[in-house]
Parts: structure tokens; C-alpha cells; sequence
């Protein structure tokens, strides 16, 4: 493992590798999971403030589920997630799926088109990282969880490309964490190659 500050990375954030390979999986992580994706606190001002702009995206029956149930929700074992529809199964509200079978997220979408700031939930752009907090402690335990089966042709992908998860995933650990940590985290990893 790696510490840096209060994170403690897991090796295999380094040491495997991974591509989201959106044609084989269709952005089934939107969709396949317990719960919604988890929010932190200052994302639901970003849910709140963005809902307007990103509203045309959805179907009628995310809105209709949205404007009823509400924009995100508690979960006992989650914390603050997005909205799923259970009549679609399990899909996230924010979500819409196009005619190739590829979904697609709302807020990312309109985030590419200019229309908000923000890009999606930071648990969404992570993934396949799962960071959880301390239970004892101000601290992060960061772990790599891809799905077996949905985010096998990713794993097989990224060994063919040869691209470590913390490369692939460089922009998502620099919005959360900060340059520095990312530059840290490239230095502790440089120079465990050079001692194998």
C-alpha cells in the first residue's frame, strides 16, 4: 500500500491496469450496482443547481421519479445517493441511454456541451476507485473495485494498452485530491520501479 497525507492507497490502484472500453460495457456501471451513486455533501447544491440544465436530458420517467421521490436520496449503508428507477432496472435518474445501448450521464453531458461547470458526481468519475472514509479517524482508504464481469473487457483492454488504474485515472484523482498528491503519487511509484 501507499500512504500520502491521511490516504492510504491500495497497490492494485498501481499495479493493474484498466481502460473503459465503453463499447463492450455500454456504461453499465449507471446501471448495475446497490444503490445510486454516492454524493457528498457539496454535490447536492451541485444536483440542486444543475438539475434545470441537465432536466432536458432525461426521460419523462426519471422526471416524473426525480420530482416525486426528490433529487437525491439517504441511504443507510451508502450516505447521500442519486435516485435509481427501479422500472428500469435499477438505472441512475441522471442517466439516459441512447439508441446503441450506450448510457450516458446527464450531467456529464451537459458539462460537454458548456451548459454546467460541473462534470458528474467524483464517486462516477473514480470509478473503478471506491474511496472510503475512516471509521476511526480522518482518513481515506482508496481501493480498486472493478465489477468481474461488466468491467472485464476494461481490465483486458487496459493490459493490452498497458495503462496502470492511477494513470487511467489521473484527471478524476487530481479534481479530488489536487495536483500535488497526484505528482506525490507519481514520484512514490517511479521510484518503487527503479528498487525492482
Amino acid at each position: 500500500m501507499i500512504i500520502i497525507d491521511n490516504k492510504i492507497i491500495s497497490d492494485d490502484i498501481v499495479e493493474a491496469q484498466f481502460v473503459c472500453d465503453l463499447t463492450k460495457c455500454k456504461g453499465g456501471c449507471c446501471e448495475e450496482g446497490d444503490a445510486g451513486a454516492p454524493l457528498t455533501e457539496e454535490e447536492l447544491k451541485e444536483v440542486e443547481n444543475n438539475y434545470d440544465a441537465i432536466k432536458p436530458y432525461l426521460t419523462q420517467e426519471a422526471i416524473n421519479h426525480v420530482e416525486k421521490h426528490g433529487k437525491y436520496y439517504h441511504d443507510q449503508e451508502f450516505g447521500w445517493v442519486t435516485p435509481v428507477l427501479p422500472q428500469d432496472n435499477e438505472i441512475c435518474a441522471y442517466a439516459f441511454r441512447e439508441k446503441n445501448g450506450l448510457i450516458k450521464c446527464a450531467f456529464e453531458q451537459a458539462y460537454n456541451e458548456g451548459k454546467i461547470k460541473w462534470k458528474k458526481p467524483i464517486s462516477c468519475h473514480l470509478y473503478p476507485i471506491i474511496a472510503y472514509r475512516g471509521k476511526y479517524g480522518d482518513y481515506e482508504r482508496l481501493n480498486y473495485e472493478p465489477r468481474k464481469t461488466l468491467c472485464s473487457p476494461a481490465c483486458k483492454l487496459g493490459k493490452q494498452l498497458k495503462v496502470p488504474v492511477y494513470q487511467f485515472l489521473k484527471e478524476p484523482l487530481i479534481r479530488k485530491y489536487g495536483e500535488e498528491f497526484y505528482s506525490i503519487l507519481e514520484k512514490v511509484v517511479a521510484s518503487q520501479e527503479k528498487e525492482m
